[in-house]
């Protein structure tokens, strides 16, 4: 599932590909992933126009239609992605939505089609679009993460809750509370500051070391790199691995380093 930093490598994708360039065509091959409109109506609003530069918020891709108010908005699901093509004139079967320039075309790609895109007409509209949901992962103050967690029953799925923190999904929490020798099943509101500084620190940490790949990096130093192997042992200490379900999700913990 796309995370915070595969949504950033999507951001720059889009950004040195498609903004300041006249989008020349859009075909929608499947309207499965339209959001609250019709593949007339983003055809109509975006064909002729320019795309100014996108932002990211958690996982969600934030990008303005130069000269309008709108904002067309991506939420790539548990599959989605989006890829430039110069050469390629077959799409990928996945490809659902496409955006034609002048010298190639940029792809939505989605299987699952669990989300999809959207087109906020106005500022007000995008405001209310994400209303429901957290600040920014990577934005986040210690403070503002103290404040909002200890409403909390557990700290991985209080991570994972997009109203609550966005950006953070399955291998990024599992990363940070791994670090922060944090057990995903821990009480937030039992959390004394040192640990909250942790938790912070490692969040942070984790985010801007994953961010310039584009994705959470399986490294044999890094949880992610031995989640997968069911005798795997901690990067850290070796201790074996232990994996089970917290909040609903797969996870996977150091018995020794977090304990419960």
């Amino acid at each position: 599932m796309p995370e915070l930093p595969d949504v950033e490598g999507f951001r720059r994708v889009f950004a040195e590909h498609a903004v300041n360039r006249k989008v020349t065509g859009v075909d929608v091959r499947d309207s499965g992933v339209l959001r609250g409109v019709t593949g007339r109506r983003l055809r109509e609003t975006l064909t002729g126009q320019r795309f100014s530069e996108p932002r990211r918020h958690g996982k969600w891709l934030l990008v303005p239609v130069r000269g309008r108010d709108a904002t067309m908005v991506l939420h790539f699901g548990m599959t989605g992605s989006l890829h430039w093509s110069d050469e390629d004139p077959h799409p990928h079967p996945h490809d659902r939505v496409i955006f034609a320039f002048r010298d190639g075309e940029l792809r939505y790609r989605d299987q699952r089609k669990l989300q999809g895109l959207r087109l906020a007409p106005d500022d007000d509209a995008l405001a209310g679009l994400l209303s429901g949901t957290g600040p920014d992962a990577l934005t986040v103050t210690r403070k503002q993460l103290r404040d909002l967690l200890p409403g909390a029953r557990q700290l991985k799925p209080a991570l994972m809750d997009q109203s609550v923190l966005s950006g953070l999904g399955n291998l990024l929490s599992d990363e940070i509370l791994w670090r922060a020798r944090l057990h995903p099943r821990r009480k937030p509101r039992d959390l004394d500051d040192a640990e909250f500084g942790r938790l912070h620190k490692e969040l942070r940490a984790v985010l801007r070391a994953a961010i310039p790949t584009g994705r959470v990096p399986p490294r044999p130093s890094w949880l992610t790199g031995r989640r997968d192997d069911p005798s795997g042992s901690c990067p850290r200490c070796g201790t074996t691995l232990s994996h089970g379900r917290v909040g609903g999700r797969s996870t996977v913990w150091c018995p020794h380093c977090q304990p419960g």
